[in-house]
């Protein structure tokens, strides 16, 4: 009866050590400037990408190294607006293209919180990403911004059995808040294909 008791009371301890084992989590840290691919979709290395292609862009402009001689313009960097069928944080390119572009010291920005305020009151670029002149100058005089940054991100997206492909385009534009042009402006993009490998045994 002991010895019964015994190898049950074994077999018990043991199940128990490997149901833990099996279920234990462990937590690594990874490269957060690595390739990520996961998926097709727009995804953090995407983010950087872009983020970084455009602001080197703006900053070695000719016509902004012209507006930024001796002088530092107000800016502020306008929701970029999401033309693709995923749900992007924008919000997320947005905040690293200011990062990046008040590091380089040519620009000062408007506070946000005065941003989404004046916005409240004033809607000045549609639906589709296109900006009226005149109610941007509007706001630019009433947050006291001489510069905006604005634009959007588009796809196309094409797939079959086979194979998925998908092709981003961002778009950014810089405009004069009090003449109403667009001063300099680019594009960046990206394409990404993901196709099922046959796995021979």
């Amino acid at each position: 009866m002991m010895k019964k008791l015994a190898l049950v009371t074994t077999l018990g301890l043991t199940l128990v050590i490997a149901a833990g084992c099996a279920n234990k989590s462990v937590v690594r840290y990874g490269d957060a400037t690595a390739v990520e691919t996961t998926d097709i979709n727009f995804g953090s290395t995407d983010l950087q990408k872009v983020a970084a292609q455009m602001t080197d862009s703006l900053l070695l402009s000719p016509v902004v190294g012209t507006l930024t001689l001796n002088t530092r313009p107000v800016m502020f960097v306008e929701r970029l607006k999401n033309k693709t069928s995923e749900h992007i944080d924008t919000e997320s390119i947005t905040d690293s293209i200011s990062t990046k572009l008040l590091r380089s010291g040519k620009f000062r920005f408007v506070d946000m919180g005065r941003v989404e305020a004046a916005r409240e009151q004033l809607k000045f670029q549609h639906d589709g990403g296109m900006v009226d002149p005149s109610k941007a100058s509007q706001f630019g005089r009433q947050i006291g911004a001489q510069y905006m940054l604005y634009g959007n991100l588009s796809s196309i997206v094409k797939s079959n059995q086979d194979k998925s492909d998908v092709y981003y385009k961002f778009t950014l534009r810089l405009m004069d808040l009090e003449s109403g042009l667009v001063e300099w402006a680019d594009e960046s993009e990206i394409r990404k294909t993901k196709a099922k490998e046959s796995v021979g045994w």
